[in-house]
């Protein structure tokens, strides 16, 4: 079944009754800034490098381009061609819109509220761009870049694309209507993501009113991040303030959180994958000897070219 999951119309982590929450282990503010390319300007909330890899994993990278304004250019904003092996790039329209094109064959504009979920798996050559359209137009623009890492068994499988618009998304109703749950990946309760992962991988994007709590069950021995995306939350006596990132044990079975502020929080939740990790710039394997020959297969076009 392709490295799948799969259920009764999707995909999903196995699910527990839960029988204890999460703790929290620490709580990460927005660091320093920088441009990636000329239309990123992002902070670099974790990576695979820190000292927190074993409470991350399988997430090895998350770059937040926080809310920003774009005058009107005629410019290309972004960031041009570029390789990656050995995992997966999750991009999250929050505001905006992304153009997309890649040497698998994959392509399109990412418009507000969607998501587009790229397997790099034996390579692949990309880039991103501002859409056209919102280029002309100039304004808000805000992104998150997700790096998903890939078991060693999935690692050299064939590059896949998917894109998905803000409507191909299910959304659940919640505390009288005052809590909206976007179930991006895997599932809540019988509601299902279309997207189709490689290991066991739950996101939701909840927005909810001042005031307002959810309980969400998770798998015990899953890792667990909360990033606020708007306004304020707070898990236990601990407050999550806008921009924040949460990390959470693996033990435990539910989380529950509380909206101190209206709020949108994004919840990425998966299945550790303890394997040894090399990486180096846009290369993600298990060995040092498999990075170098991500670099020899690029710089000899195995990785394919984009059309121009």
């Amino acid at each position: 079944m392709d490295g799948l999951f799969e259920i009764k119309h999707g995909y999903q982590l196995k699910e527990v009754m839960p029988t204890q929450e999460k703790q929290i282990l620490k709580v990460i503010a927005p660091r320093e800034k920088h441009w990636v390319g000329n239309g990123f300007f992002v902070s670099s909330i974790f990576s695979m490098h820190s000292e927190d890899y074993k409470n991350i994993s399988p997430f090895i990278l998350l770059d937040h381009a926080a809310p920003k304004y774009f005058p009107p250019t005629e410019q290309k904003l972004g960031v041009g061609e570029h390789p990656h092996r050995g995992f997966e790039t999750v991009t999250f329209a929050i505001k905006g819109e992304v153009e997309h094109r890649d040497s698998g064959g994959g392509g399109g504009t990412i418009t507000t509220g969607g998501v587009q979920w790229m397997t790099a798996g034996s390579g692949v050559v990309h880039d991103e761009f501002h859409s056209r359209e919102f280029s002309e137009k100039g304004g808000d623009f805000e992104m998150i870049q997700l790096w998903v890492n890939l078991p060693a068994k999935f690692k050299m499988n064939p590059p896949r694309y998917q894109s998905f618009s803000e409507a191909d998304f299910p959304v659940i109703d919640q505390d009288h209507d005052r809590i909206k749950i976007k179930v991006i990946a895997g599932s809540f309760g019988s509601t299902v993501s279309p997207v189709k992962t490689y290991t066991p991988i739950t996101m939701y994007e909840v927005n909810g009113l001042a005031n307002s709590e959810l309980e969400i069950p998770l798998s015990e021995g899953s890792n667990t991040l909360v990033v606020q995306l708007s306004g304020k939350s707070s898990i236990g006596n601990q407050p999550i303030l806008r921009g924040n990132l949460g990390i959470f044990s693996r033990t435990g079975s539910s989380i529950l959180l509380k909206m101190e502020e209206e709020s949108k929080v994004l919840i990425l939740n998966g299945e550790p994958i303890d394997e040894p990790i090399a990486a180096y710039g846009p290369f993600v394997m298990n060995t040092q000897k498999e990075v170098m020959e991500a670099f020899r297969d690029f710089q000899e076009g195995k990785m394919g070219n984009l059309v121009v």
